[in-house]
């Protein structure tokens, strides 16, 4: 990289008046925005602060004085664009550079400064950025503020900010996420940088993840080479072999991760031990009877696609010998068929793309089959990546759910052809012959699954929302149907009207949610089967950011407190998000099950603008009360509803 601009842009403000201070400053910003694009220049930059600090940049700014600077509010400095983001990246290398002792100032305020900003930014810190950021940030900007944070954690003692990891840790893998990059990344930074010897909950629960990806059990630890571990059990006796069994089995259901000794023990198993199969995969009894009936089948899938290169699976495979698919015929074909396909030569390489840690002895058709065990095994652990696709991931996990044989079918068309054909109006939609779809390039941190059909869902689903569109209508009232198929109810209510940009009727909209949904005024009625759902993506402030697509999967008391909770998948990668008004989704510890979030009933419709019902159903209006209407229509109108006209005139639902 040339550097050659930023000195002399650098030498420009060293030697700037008062007059135009700023406007150099504005100019060696614009270098440094160019510069912090790889992680080569942020080094750069950061080597050549002090001289930076000297020629004024922070002169007359809010980042002048470093003893005022507040940590929490780097977040919003960082996603507010260029020169901003620019200027606040400078301000964390100043930090830096003062807790090393290379600039004065006290070193210890800015190790806690950084470390603060860190807790307080870990989608940065580890790439997983939500839905508000996607939205609110420039690719570029994002980019430089992924490469600050690599630095940042090359450079910082995270030692003291165990706390905070092991509750995050804890979080990300009670969601059982399908794709564990996230997780995995922050358990091995963890494992190479802090000290994990104290006897506190933090030592202990960020000990057992490490020992989870990386040494479960006496024996694992003992033999760091997974070869030398073969040997090791070989050796054991029967007993011996059903305890390391187990062991390893419960590192993996109290985590959802996996690691190279499991896969090996695993193909022993098979061949050597198959009855103690099940105590290693941790199977309930009915994942041993399904073992049990398929053990021969499942056997075969393990030897050929499962090995100490490609282990990820392994839950998966759990989970799914849980559901007892293997049973459903069409399943078992659909996997049968899998196994002999040819992959077209386009999908090798999407999918090829979509794995980190590459092996040559590993090909592409078995990292398919192994997702297809995790997404079948795991349907609420389905994420869209950071792609503007929700619409298609609530699809791979509504598939998974309730038709996985459509699903395999699916996915074993479009690789073997890299083309997809959807059936809407009486038209057939071939993918490969549309225009792109919402994405313009994909995001590779997906699941194998996601990657093969992903592009396809997605143009097919935009040219039905182009087809739909300019009806009276919400387009989706016939997109979602035909999409995601027969379960999902004809009747449909959509409080945003599309030709006029306002929102209708919210309080008739709100009592027929109410009147569906809610237990204490549809009868006690249970869901059946999910029900997409459109919302509004609010904000930390609530302000309005977008629309988005969930499921509702079921709505039930919490069992701690008995509060009516709407339970539901977001498909955005990370279910915990700040909606703002304290709006907080939870994914643990309110009778959420793996995968799903949850918040209070009355929070959860101040957030939706679509959903779709059974028109036969609806009785009994006046009973939901006016002031429970009143109370959400307060919040959504606080909120989203800022920059909408309303229009209370009623509406038939």
């Amino acid at each position: 990289m040339n550097f050659e601009n930023f000195q002399n842009s650098l030498e420009e403000l060293r030697a700037a008046t008062p007059l135009t201070k700023y406007e150099k400053s504005q100019k060696l910003a614009s270098q440094i925005d160019f510069i912090c694009r790889t992680l080569e220049g942020v080094e750069f930059i950061y080597n050549n602060v002090s001289e930076i600090l000297e020629a004024g940049f922070f002169t007359e700014t809010s980042w002048e004085n470093p003893d005022k600077l507040v940590p929490i509010l780097v977040k919003g400095t960082l996603k507010a664009g260029h020169p901003t983001t620019s200027y606040e990246i400078i301000s964390e290398l100043r930090m830096l550079a003062i807790s090393k002792g290379k600039i004065d100032g006290n070193e210890k305020d800015a190790a806690e400064f950084l470390e603060e900003v860190v807790v307080n930014n870990l989608e940065f810190a580890f790439k997983e950025i939500n839905e508000e950021t996607r939205q609110s940030m420039q690719k570029n900007d994002i980019q430089k503020v992924f490469n600050l944070f690599d630095f940042l954690l090359d450079n910082i003692e995270l030692s003291n900010i165990k706390s905070k990891l092991a509750e995050e840790v804890h979080l990300i893998c009670s969601q059982r996420p399908v794709v564990t990059r996230k997780a995995r990344s922050i358990i091995k930074l963890i494992a190479k940088k802090i000290d994990l010897s104290g006897s506190s909950e933090s030592d202990k629960k960020l000990k057992f993840y490490t020992e989870a990806l990386q040494s479960p059990g006496k024996l694992a630890t003992k033999f760091n080479d997974p070869e030398d571990y073969v040997a090791a059990i070989k050796q054991l006796s029967l007993e011996e072999l059903k305890k390391e069994a187990e062991v390893l089995a419960e590192y993996m259901r109290a985590t959802g991760l996996n690691n190279p000794y499991l896969a090996e023990m695993l193909l022993f198993l098979v061949a050597k031990h198959a009855d103690i199969v099940p105590l290693c995969l941790g199977l309930n009894q009915r994942g041993v009877a399904e073992w049990q009936k398929h053990q021969e089948f499942v056997g075969t899938i393990i030897n050929e696609n499962i090995s100490r290169f490609n282990y990820l699976c392994i839950y998966g495979l759990a989970r799914m010998l849980e559901r007892g698919l293997l049973s459903r015929s069409a399943v078992k074909a659909g996997f049968n068929n899998m196994r002999r396909i040819q992959l077209d030569s386009d999908v090798e390489v999407r999918i090829l793309k979509s794995v980190v840690n590459k092996h040559p002895e590993v090909h592409a058709k078995q990292y398919l089959i192994a997702a297809c065990l995790q997404v079948l095994g795991q349907p609420l652990g389905v994420g869209q990546g950071n792609n503007s696709t929700c619409q298609s991931a609530r699809g791979i996990s509504m598939w998974s759910s309730h038709a996985p044989a459509k699903l395999l079918n699916m996915i074993t068309t479009v690789a073997t052809r890299n083309n997809l054909i959807w059936r809407f109006e009486n038209d057939d939609l071939e993918s490969i012959k549309l225009p792109k779809g919402l994405v313009d390039q994909l995001d590779y941190n997906l699941d194998a699954v996601s990657v093969v059909i992903v592009p396809h869902l997605d143009k097919i689903y935009n040219e039905m929302m182009r087809r739909a569109s300019g009806r009276t209508e919400d387009p989706h009232k016939w997109v979602n149907p035909a999409l995601y198929g027969q379960w999902i109810q004809i009747g449909f209510a959509s409080v945003y009207d599309n030709l006029s940009q306002s929102i209708l009727d919210f309080n008739g909209f709100l009592k027929t949610f109410y009147m569906v949904f809610h237990p204490h005024y549809n009868g006690n009625r249970q869901m059946i089967y999910p029900n997409p759902i459109g919302i509004f993506v609010t904000s930390s402030r609530g302000d309005m950011l977008g629309f988005h697509a969930i499921s509702l999967l079921r709505v039930s008391e919490n069992p701690e407190n008995k509060e009516i909770r709407a339970y539901f998948l977001n498909p955005n990668n990370e279910g915990r998000q700040d909606w703002g008004q304290e709006i907080k989704p939870s994914v643990y510890g309110n009778g959420e099950k793996r995968g799903e979030s949850s918040l209070p009933f009355y929070q959860f419709a101040a957030r939706i603008y679509a959903f779709h019902y059974n028109t036969l159903e609806l009785d009994n209006e006046n009973q939901v009360p006016e002031a429970e209407i009143e109370k959400v229509r307060k919040l959504a109108k606080d909120s989203w509803g800022k920059s909408y006209i309303w229009n209370d005139m009623v509406k038939q639902w």
